[in-house]
């Protein structure tokens, strides 16, 4: 059932088809005041152009590897091919004068971010009063960065860490508090694309719990700083080199698990209020 406007929600997301499957499944369980779409510039860097024969090569190499993502995205496309109908504004910097003007136009409650670029200290100071969540595909502490969590989970053998969470939204890499946090087990997936909807699916189905929980909870809310969990790894885009992808197609294959298996501290949404 869609909410009222003093307790609606604001989307910032990117422009991936995997975002358009969020927006739509927020908005027929909660109703959406507006959507900012971040649509990144995908023109290549001069430096980045000295570099294409060696990136070609890598995705020849690695072919399976870059079709995990495309074929998800492919999957969301012919799900959802048509984003919410309620007010959009396309930016190509989610920092923007226009996202603050148009969100505070709106008066949401809750503004809910996925798969934006990072969001600067200005922005963060948009006025909604339950306040800025944000989903990281990965579960933290333990697991930060890019490009992409379980990737890094399976290459490292750290099948116990693949997981999502759910944080209010901080000036860091995925540091906020979070509000909850759980993982999943993926190693019975039929082959990586499966494994890596699982996880998406299981994201998309954890921040709706959790904006569940918010809207219809008092404050105040789950707010479990991350170093009471413990410590954990950033990753770098740059360090996913063509070792880790093989590593990550090895042990795909044997899926096994070295043995690093105790579960690690995550953070559940208080009983009855999912």
């Amino acid at each position: 059932m869609a909410i009222g406007k003093q307790e609606g929600i604001v989307l910032w997301c990117g422009s991936a088809a995997n975002q358009k499957a969020l927006a739509v499944k927020i908005h027929r369980r909660f109703g959406l005041l507006g959507i900012v779409i971040s649509e990144k510039s995908t023109a290549p860097s001069r430096h980045r152009l000295s570099k294409i024969p060696s990136l070609i090569w890598d995705r020849l190499r690695f072919r399976s590897v870059y079709d995990i993502w495309k074929r998800l995205q492919q999957d969301y496309d012919r799900q959802f091919p048509s984003w919410p109908d309620v007010p959009v504004l396309r930016v190509q910097d989610i920092n923007s004068e226009e996202t603050t003007a148009f969100t505070k136009n709106l008066q949401p409650a809750l503004i809910v971010v996925s798969g934006t670029a990072l969001i600067k200290e200005k922005l963060l100071t948009t006025d909604a009063s339950i306040g800025i969540i944000n989903l990281h595909t990965g579960l933290s502490p333990y697991v930060k960065g890019g490009p992409n969590c379980t990737n890094w989970c399976i290459a490292n053998d750290d099948w116990h860490l693949v997981g999502n969470t759910i944080m209010w939204l901080s000036k860091g890499i995925d540091s906020g508090n979070i509000i909850t946090s759980e993982c999943i087990d993926i190693r019975d997936s039929r082959d990586l694309p499966e494994a890596h909807m699982r996880v998406m699916e299981h994201a998309h189905d954890l921040y709706l719990r959790a904006i569940n929980y918010l809207l219809n909870g008092q404050p105040p809310y789950n707010a479990v700083p991350q170093s009471s969990l413990g410590k954990g790894r950033l990753f770098l885009t740059k360090m996913w080199t063509a070792s880790e992808k093989k590593k990550l197609m090895r042990n795909w294959a044997s899926r096994k698990s070295s043995g690093r298996t105790s579960p690690p501290a995550t953070v559940p949404l208080p009983s009855g209020k999912e």
